[in-house]
């Protein structure tokens, strides 16, 4: 049976799988990223533990696939991403090389995800979909004709930062209006808190997550219920946009805010049926990722080698 490790490289947690060629994992390791911020330590704690890993396994692996944030398909780095400690042009691809003699494949995190949805998840006998993952930001990777689009840098697929709303909230990349900005966590947490104060007049005491708002949606709260409705709504409008360069057979939603359910799902469905344009109406479903929220970011970085495969 041929293995294959997935890294996630998360700004908190680096995890790392070992994948049976059915895509079960069967055996984990975990680091903290934010106590790093010296790459060639770092990746030498990966290398230790993934030959631990190994070892007690008594198994050889065909690659490595990495999912990390800003990560570059073409060139094998993760450039300054923001939510890491350690910063600069970071060659995955060359320094894991020096460690095993396998393919090394990073990919950004989102395309990760759909590409592990293409190998073991839903996505299985499609040629054309669009994973979108929503989280601390918004994430998409796309697939068209059965390949995963990077495009002439590598960087393809940012639907998160269409502009949605001109001249709206702040985003991150220095652009204002952006998808991100009202359909991530923070952004759902931002529309609460302007509904909260819109309907009390103050701001609502303590903190709030996107998961308390789930919560409250759940129990009957207006407000929440309120912003998950504006929330599915604003979605919807950049998915059915999202198709008109595509026409995608689906589209697949991911997250930690995804899981709140109907709160969310019903009215994204009324809004993509509502503003998707005619000749599409009917031809893409929105689908719920069908891996393990525990499982999927390890999984499509496991993925990655088989693209890398493919496209060698």
């Amino acid at each position: 049976m041929a293995y294959t490790i997935g890294i996630d490289i998360g700004g908190t947690n680096t995890d790392m799988g070992l994948i049976d060629s059915e895509g079960k994992i069967v055996a984990r390791r975990n680091i903290p990223t934010n106590k790093y911020t010296d790459f060639e330590l770092y990746v030498s704690d990966i290398a230790r533990e993934l030959k631990a890993m190994l070892d007690e396994n008594k198994v050889e692996i065909d690659g490595i696939g990495i999912g990390a944030p800003n990560g570059n398909f073409y060139t094998g780095c993760v450039d300054n991403a923001p939510n890491l400690t350690i910063k600069g042009n970071l060659n995955f691809e060359q320094a894991l090389g020096r460690y095993f003699d396998v393919p090394v494949v990073l990919s950004n995190d989102a395309n990760a995800a759909a590409y592990g949805e293409y190998i073991y998840g839903g996505a299985r006998g499609m040629k054309h979909f669009i994973m979108f993952t929503l989280g601390t930001g918004v994430g998409s990777g796309i697939v068209v004709d059965g390949v995963l689009v990077h495009g002439s840098t590598g960087a393809a697929g940012e639907l998160g930062h269409s502009i949605l709303i001109p001249e709206g909230r702040q985003c991150s990349c220095g652009r204002k209006g952006c998808l991100e900005t009202y359909t991530s966590a923070r952004g759902i947490v931002q529309t609460y808190r302007e509904l909260y104060r819109d309907a009390n007049g103050k701001e609502p005491d303590g903190d709030v997550t996107s998961k308390m708002i789930g919560d409250m949606a759940h129990q009957g709260d207006e407000v929440a219920l309120a912003t998950w409705r504006k929330t599915g709504y604003l979605l919807g409008i950049a998915m059915a946009n999202a198709i008109n360069f595509s026409a995608p057979e689906a589209i697949f939603l991911m997250g930690g805010p995804a899981q709140v359910g109907a709160p969310l799902l019903e009215p994204l469905q009324k809004s993509f049926d509502e503003h998707t344009l005619s000749i599409f109406k009917g031809t893409c479903r929105l689908m719920m990722s069908q891996l393990k929220a525990n499982e999927v970011a390890i999984l499509g970085a496991a993925a990655l080698v088989k693209l890398k495969t493919k496209k060698s």
